[in-house]
């Protein structure tokens, strides 16, 4: 997982309530059996007509937003079925943070295991956020966002911050204590032989 860095991008505003992770990646589309590939089927049903043709009234395929890396939504956004695929979707196809209301849980800690920050902020703040048609910095770090007109702090895990910072996943969190879990499989063969 690569360390977080500061982002400064334009956002990409996406106004929906409750999108899923069906919508966010269809099922028909997950057999997959690594982490890539899977942007160019982010947001597909909304993104592609019946002819597989892009759809130009949908903000993704908006060539102002080709380039974003942050999506900007609204409550409950993640909700359904606990799938990794619709994070790895998600960052496939160039986003490295998602701010909202709230987020469906599973998919909150699927964001922080993969490398993507998730951001809450208040429905008031994301409704401005939303209307911003500049770019803005995400500072992980600081805990800030800067638009032209104000720095907006954000709250996050101090444990999430470290890992995010330091590009840790649960692999590399693991892998820390290597020594020591290879002493520990090392006596436990010689106890089994005993």
């Amino acid at each position: 997982m690569d360390r977080f860095k500061k982002i400064k991008s334009i956002v990409t505003p996406f106004d929906k309530v409750n999108v899923d992770t069906d919508q966010i990646v269809p099922k028909q589309f997950l057999k997959l059996i690594q982490k890539t590939g899977f942007g160019k089927f982010l947001f597909y049903n909304w993104r592609f007509d019946s002819d597989q043709k892009p759809n130009s009234s949908f903000i993704l395929n908006d060539p102002k937003y080709k380039n974003s890396k942050i999506l900007i939504t609204q409550d409950n956004f993640g909700c359904g079925s606990s799938r990794e695929h619709a994070v790895w979707a998600l960052q496939d196809y160039g986003f490295s943070v998602i701010i909202a209301p709230s987020f469906a849980d599973i998919f909150f800690s699927n964001c922080f295991k993969n490398g993507l920050l998730a951001i809450i902020l208040n429905s008031t703040i994301v409704e401005k956020l939303l209307k911003i048609q500049t770019e803005i910095e995400v500072d992980l770090e600081n805990q800030t966002i800067k638009t032209d007109t104000e720095i907006i702090s954000f709250q996050i895990d101090e444990y999430k911050k470290k890992n995010l910072l330091n590009g840790l996943d649960e692999i590399a969190l693991t892998l820390k204590y290597q020594d020591k879990i290879l002493e520990y499989e090392k006596k436990s063969t010689i106890s089994s032989l005993l």
